[in-house]
């Protein structure tokens, strides 16, 4: 009995063993990203050329900004009106206002006492009468619209001897900051014509040429970031389920001798091809999912990106189990 137990530890280790050796196959990338036109202006110029390595935050493309600086130089203009507007409503009106409100209502009270004698005079004549009708309709229009022109310049001498009330000045404050708000906007719009490099690394491509205008998305510059490389990989079935982030592996290349280094980054929850469940347990094994593993030898700094990788993750006897 012993024996028979010992017989199947030893097939379990040579299924194990198997299972640690089975490669992953893929290609050597580096991270990529895309700077992309935030506005339908042609490209004025390229500061750096195809094959350049640039820094982080260096310039490499510039756009034309007529319709952009517009928007902001009216975005401004709106900015500083509402800036006045709540000086004005803070500080109250200036005496000369004052002055000129109650220069008005002595005028409209002027204009009230002659339309009083008018209408006075036109009810008499109709009394006795000398006058028509319409005339003395005439004359109490007349006076009804003075006495209104009259509390309407009452009213707004009153409204400036007592200033400015709180709620005009919150309001006012509200509209300053929605024009600073929209000239902010239009500010960073225009900074935007000019692309800069978020890390440091070399150009890979730029798709339009000076005078083009591409339209708002698309690429414009496209950049290899410095940094390790990392391998794209399909992992085997029956490697998958013993896998973690962190996993260390072994990576080979054509022309090294020796291994270089890795550690999983991640690996994906879905087969890349036929779903795991219309498939029978013998066909289950040849599914296969992506992962990602990071190179993390010194001496794979200058790999080049799209080269054939072979991938061997290092599993432990105790880690690895596969049905018989």
């Amino acid at each position: 009995m012993s024996a028979r137990l010992l017989l199947l530890a030893l097939g379990a280790l040579a299924c194990a063993e198997d299972l640690s050796n089975l490669p992953a196959l893929g290609t050597l990338e580096r991270d990529r990203f895309e700077l992309v036109a935030e506005a339908d202006e042609p490209v004025l110029e390229h500061v750096v050329r195809e094959g350049d390595h640039v820094a982080a935050g260096a310039l490499l493309v510039r756009q034309g900004g007529g319709r952009v600086a517009a928007q902001a130089d009216r975005a401004r203009g709106a900015r500083d009106e509402a800036r006045a507007r709540l000086d004005e409503l803070e500080h109250g009106p200036r005496l000369e206002q004052i002055a000129e409100g109650r220069a008005q209502l002595a005028g409209a009270e002027g204009a009230l006492r002659t339309a009083t004698h008018e209408r006075e005079r036109a009810e008499q004549l109709a009394q006795a009468d000398f006058a028509s009708r319409a005339r003395l309709d005439q004359a109490r229009m007349s006076f009804d619209a003075a006495r209104a022109a009259r509390d309407a310049a009452h009213a707004r001498l009153a409204a400036l001897e007592t200033g400015s009330r709180g709620e005009q000045i919150a309001r006012g404050q509200a509209a300053l900051e929605a024009a600073e708000a929209s000239l902010a906007e239009a500010e960073l719009r225009r900074e935007r014509l000019e692309l800069r490099t978020p890390r440091s690394g070399i150009v890979d491509a730029l798709p339009f040429e000076p005078g083009e205008r591409p339209p708002p998305g698309a690429t414009l510059v496209v950049l290899v970031a410095d940094g390790p490389p990392w391998a794209r990989v399909h992992v085997p079935e029956p490697v998958r389920t013993q896998l973690r982030p962190g996993t260390r592996a072994r990576v080979r290349i054509d022309g090294y001798a020796e291994p270089f280094e890795g550690r999983l980054r991640s690996v994906s929850h879905e087969p890349a091809f036929t779903p795991y469940f219309a498939l029978t347990q013998h066909d289950r094994s040849r599914l296969s999912y992506l992962a990602k593993v990071d190179v993390i030898s010194p001496e794979a700094l200058e790999l080049p990106a799209g080269v054939p990788v072979e991938v061997t993750f290092e599993l432990s006897v105790a880690e690895a189990r596969l049905e018989h």
